[in-house]
């Protein structure tokens, strides 16, 4: 049976479709309407007596309900998960603290969902109660458990965890007024794919849902851990060494919905790699996620690095930031090992360096290095294109890495100022392949390109916003390049007699790869073609040496259940969509409207579908969260979309508005986690998200007053459903059957009412 696409995969599941769309097919109506919902065979004092007399269910990775009054639910201030990965096992530990907001004292049960083949290992309370326990019920009775309640409660938030395991405890109190910690131990084996270990903790994919959560997982493994990545969060991670590590929910993200994902890949004679993949169409086609790491390297054997700073002296640079920069020069500088090699050019009207070429550095070159940085004062204009012809040019340290970070705090004033001019002789004029990593000081920066050097160049862009200090932002990055582990990495299909296969895979994200450092991991999406298993060969100097691994998947194993691949492929593809919108600025066509050209139009059109079809917002489309805008206008839509891309991605060079544009881009270009609430920095440089879209499984869904509208259905001439299906109906339960065999009944757990595609009509769900 093949798997259905992300678009058409709510339209396959005909033969467990609803009794209700096979009545609208032989009615000649628009709108059939369903049996309103049966009122609940359970009643509330049933129900209390099934949970053992609790009147509040507590599910930790969603929130608590009440079965007398929503109002007086419990709240779930703090959940912390303490997880033990220790080779293929993982023990969990949840610590979730409750308040109790109401007067009087509340009986509460824990409804904890798991995944398949997990054991309680303990449960416990504080204070008073009855003999703590805790059991696991199996996916069939934890079913029977959920409609009990879904029938009762009316929620369709409960509908997100139907077809799970499910532990349950028994009843503790939580007192008028009070706190109450409940604990609960979870141990389950992980889930296996050729080198790469999987732990997913299930939690609640709605916005509305902002408990939060404190999540370490400490790792052991008898193999060499090569990488530790998560698709859903961002993540700090501490490798002791190559075998241990802690990992921690990132601070920005502890607030965050969604199943925390975490994937292991383990050591394979030092590179390895694995393959997520999500069908499309008929399962000869889809997207593909390649994870590859290396287990950290001893410094001996990592690619030594040819590092040079060229430092923007010019007069704007007054006021202390020129200080910072020479800070920030020799600590990058005293940070090298001895023996790589380093040096300083500085510029201003005209062009300094420290040295004809690169240095070694050893405790001379750092002491000469200190009195010439003392020497430099800020004065003169901005000679960009001339600093960076000096640091491209001198010659290169043979076997060395060749980094350059790049600052300036203005536009280029003398000699070439044109960006086109600019960005095209770094691109002819680099002989030796230096790595451009650009630092943009303040606001007043053509930001479109220092971001087209970086790219250009295996490098990255990074911003420092007014005030901030600019020692700090060079040390971060720094940081990121101890260690070269991969150096220049190739990634190409073979064909069954090793040859490359141009046509197997396509549309790689990023086109050119980035160099691998310690601690860090190669994310790449594409799209496949082709059932057959593939073979992917990624080559490039490890351990400076050039070497090339093949790694052969099965793509039979794609699945819908790896949604978060097309979702992060569609970021990036939309911040390369971008960029060569930006590069219409640049041109002299930037002043008039450059979507007369059909070339841009189409750019702009393509940009709009992705963002809509996936959710994901950006600066040129957050209009979609927008409750006035009318989604059934396709072409004030895409009018929308073209006019904020010319206002912004075109004509705004630099300034505030154009420095938010390049933080959003340099990461949205390398995504590698799905950020659910669409944050990004708007033009007065403060972060924004919304609430208003809603990505759940395979689909986005649009918030129009009480209404969630589907993304396949945005610009559609008519947002009138032909079938509307009340929630709690024998086709409602149907049509929940029919999700839960996909794992995709999330699809049904938004408050208010769902209108969604099915088999090609628009079905709506109404509570």
């Amino acid at each position: 049976m093949s798997v259905p696409s992300a678009a058409r995969a709510s339209r396959t599941i005909v033969p467990l479709v609803l009794a209700c769309l096979v009545l609208a097919a032989t009615l000649p109506a628009q709108v059939v309407q369903t049996s309103p919902a049966p009122a609940p065979t359970v009643a509330l004092a049933d129900l209390a007596a099934h949970l053992g007399g609790a009147r509040q269910v507590v599910i930790p990775t969603s929130r608590a309900f009440a079965l007398d009054a929503p109002g007086d639910a419990l709240q779930v201030d703090l959940v912390e998960a303490r997880v033990r990965l220790v080779d293929g096992t993982a023990r969990t530990e949840f610590d979730v603290l409750l308040s109790n907001p109401t007067g009087v004292r509340q009986e509460a049960v824990v409804l904890l969902p798991v995944p398949a083949g997990s054991v309680v290992s303990a449960f416990d309370f504080a204070g008073a109660g009855a003999e703590p326990t805790a059991r696991l019920l199996p996916r069939e009775e934890a079913r029977r458990s959920y409609d009990e309640i879904v029938r009762t409660l009316r929620d369709p938030a409960l509908l997100e965890w139907v077809g799970w395991d499910l532990v349950r405890s028994s009843v503790f109190p939580v007192e008028p007024g009070g706190t109450q910690r409940v604990r609960l131990v979870t141990e389950h084996v992980l889930p296996v794919d050729g080198n790469r270990l999987d732990y997913v903790l299930p939690r609640s994919e709605s916005l509305e849902r902002r408990t939060p959560w404190r999540i370490v997982v400490d790792v052991t493994s008898s193999r060499d851990l090569a990488s530790l990545w998560s698709p859903s969060h961002a993540l700090d991670v501490r490798r002791p060494d190559a075998r241990h590590a802690r990992v921690e929910l990132a601070a920005s993200d502890r607030d965050l919905p969604g199943a925390f994902r975490l994937s292991l890949l383990l050591a394979d004679g030092g590179l390895a790699a694995s393959l997520f993949a999500y069908p499309d169409g008929a399962g000869d086609e889809g997207w593909f996620l390649l994870l590859a790491g290396a287990p950290p390297l001893p410094d001996a054997r990592t690619t030594p690095r040819e590092v040079t700073l060229v430092l923007d002296r010019s007069g704007s640079m007054a006021g202390g930031k020129l200080d910072q920069a020479k800070a920030a020069a020799l600590s990058v500088v005293e940070g090298l090992r001895d023996g790589e090699s380093f040096n300083v050019i500085d510029y201003a009207t005209s062009v300094s360096r420290f040295a004809e070429r690169p240095v070694p550095k050893d405790a001379a070159s750092v002491a000469a290095l200190r009195t010439y940085l003392a020497t430099l004062l800020p004065q003169g204009g901005t000679n960009l294109h001339d600093a960076l012809f000096a640091a491209l040019r001198q010659p290169a340290t043979p076997d060395a890495l060749p980094l350059v970070l790049f600052l300036t705090d203005g536009l280029p004033t003398v000699g070439e100022t044109s960006e086109d001019g600019i960005r095209r002789a770094v691109r002819e004029g680099n002989p030796h392949a230096r790595r451009v990593f650009a630092f943009g000081v303040g606001a007043d920066v053509n930001v479109p390109l220092l971001d087209g050097l970086a790219d250009d160049t295996r490098a990255a862009a990074s911003y420092v916003r007014p005030g901030e200090d600019v020692e700090l932002a060079v040390a971060q990055v720094a940081r990121r390049l101890r260690g070269p582990v991969l150096t220049a990495p190739t990634l190409v299909a073979l064909d069954d007699a090793g040859a490359v296969d141009t046509r197997r895979v396509h549309d790689v994200l990023p086109g050119v790869l980035p160099d691998l450092f310690d601690g860090d991991q190669l994310v790449v999406l594409g799209r496949w073609r082709g059932a057959r298993p593939v073979t992917l060969r990624l080559a490039g100097g490890y351990a400076g040496v050039p070497t090339e691994r093949t790694f052969r998947f099965d793509l039979s194993r794609a699945s819908t259940a790896n949604a978060f691949v097309p979702r992060l492929w569609a970021s990036r593809r939309i911040a390369v969509l971008v960029d060569a919108v930006r590069r219409a600025g640049a041109g002299p066509g930037a002043q008039v409207d450059p979507f007369r050209d059909p070339r841009l139009s189409e750019l702009a059109d393509e940009i709009l579908a992705l963002s809509t079809r996936w959710g994901i917002l950006t600066e040129y489309t957050s209009f979609l969260a927008t409750e006035g805008t009318d989604l059934a206008a396709g072409a004030m839509l895409a009018a929308n979309c073209r006019e904020a891309l010319d206002l912004r991605a075109v004509k705004q060079r630099s300034g505030e508005g154009a420095l938010a544009q390049g933080l959003n881009w340099n990461r949205q270009k390398l995504a590698a986690q799905v950020d659910v609430s669409n944050r990004y920095v708007n033009e007065a440089l403060e972060v924004e998200s919304s609430d208003s879209v809603q990505q759940l499984c395979d689909k986005a869904f649009y918030r129009r007053g009480a209404r969630w509208i589907d993304a396949d259905l945005v610009g559609d001439d008519a947002l009138r459903p032909d079938t509307v299906v009340a929630f709690g109906s024998a086709e409602h339960r149907a049509l929940v059957d029919a999700l839960v065999a996909e794992r995709r009944q999330a699809l049904l757990s938004l408050s208010g009412e769902t209108l969604f595609l099915l088999d090609g009509r628009r079905v709506l769900v109404t509570p």
